[in-house]
């Protein structure tokens, strides 16, 4: 369906043709070719991390930074319930088992005393996602973790250029992963990244992610590894986005301002940034009062040609992960009342004003 304002655009205004367009003239478009080693060293030096290592997309990125950890059969990984599904099913594809961990009302992200709840003595690592762009309370769940020696993971996947007291999301745990998906702050699409500044990790992600390959050794393999590598036309396209990241995060803060000013007044909650935040807000998000029917305020904005999303359902309530008595009831209250509003850098000051007006005309009436 097309939307007047659809939730996400990416933003292709950059070199992306002319890179993508070399690839194909030196026939380099597979996994090797000089966009691929750059968007690595690019990445890692916009987010202040040691290593990066590109591969096809955002749970693969997740899983692969899992295996290196060692995670598998017989472990626990706590995992926040309200994050997209991806984070969950990376451990399972482990073998390990995902122990799902309430929010905090406000940041809506893991909740640290439900985190110390949860441990147990299978328990090996915590794993965090940054939701919609909005970091993580990283301080303390560092000093749980380091209270009972568990590895730490972050699913940076929503939360490129977001910052805890200007220190980048993805260099605070022992391992991290992002995403490129169409819908991502910087697209490549298809694609993810795992990040690192533990050089042993490093090395081993990278063998992992090349089929197990020996070092110094052509055509050895001496560890079951995986194909998890990017295109080179990927990587040349995540290279034209990265080169104007900045001006991106930069709009779409100003949109996320735009929304607040435009909607303070009304009995709506915002998930905005606090002290010591960065936050790139991804997407702009909101809670509608629970007086409010959510399925109505969005059919409303949706007459006017605006696409909203619900937030994600808490990973708990799916199927395949329910638990009969299982209650996390911050994340559920937040899934049912949170709505995502058009978020893309291509909004001017107008379209945001409208859409807020279409807000307010439902809201008000």
């Amino acid at each position: 369906m097309n939307y007047k304002y659809p939730v996400y655009r990416p933003l292709l205004n950059g070199n992306e043709k002319r890179y993508v367009n070399k690839c194909l003239d030196s026939t380099w478009i597979s996994s090797k070719g000089e966009f691929i080693s750059r968007f690595e060293k690019e990445f890692a030096s916009f987010t202040n991390s040691k290593y990066a290592i590109a591969v096809p997309n955002g749970t693969i990125a997740l899983h692969l930074a899992l295996l290196t950890l060692g995670i598998g059969r017989g472990d626990e990984v706590l995992v926040p319930t309200l994050t997209y599904v991806a984070s969950a099913n990376a451990v399972t594809y482990t073998n390990a088992k995902p122990v799902f961990v309430d929010s905090l009302p406000g940041s809506w992200q893991p909740d640290p005393e439900d985190i110390r709840k949860k441990i147990t003595k299978r328990t090996k690592a915590v794993m965090v996602a940054h939701l919609y762009g909005y970091p993580s309370n990283m301080k303390e769940i560092l000093k749980i973790a380091k209270e009972h020696n568990l590895l730490v993971v972050e699913d940076c996947a929503e939360a490129f250029g977001s910052k805890l007291k200007n220190k980048h999301v993805g260099n605070w745990g022992d391992i991290a992963s992002f995403s490129f998906f169409g819908n991502k702050t910087i697209t490549t699409g298809e694609g993810g990244m795992v990040v690192t500044n533990n050089k042993k990790l490093f090395n081993l992600a990278l063998r992992l992610k090349g089929q197990g390959l020996a070092k110094n050794r052509e055509y050895w393999h001496d560890i079951v590894g995986y194909n998890y590598r990017m295109t080179n036309i990927c990587a040349a396209i995540g290279l034209a986005q990265l080169e104007r990241a900045t001006k991106i995060i930069t709009k779409k803060r100003q949109i996320a301002k735009w929304y607040y000013v435009f909607l303070k007044d009304l009995p709506l909650e915002f998930h905005k940034e606090t002290k010591e935040i960065f936050h790139s807000y991804w997407m702009v998000n909101i809670l509608v009062s629970k007086k409010i029917s959510r399925d109505k305020f969005r059919n409303n904005l949706l007459k006017a040609g605006i696409e909203t999303r619900p937030v994600f359902f808490p990973i708990h309530t799916m199927p395949f992960y329910f638990k009969k008595g299982q209650s996390l009831p911050v994340a559920e209250d937040i899934a049912k009342r949170g709505v995502t509003l058009p978020s893309y850098p291509g909004l001017s000051r107008n379209d945001v004003l409208y859409i807020c007006n279409k807000i307010r005309e439902f809201v008000v009436n």
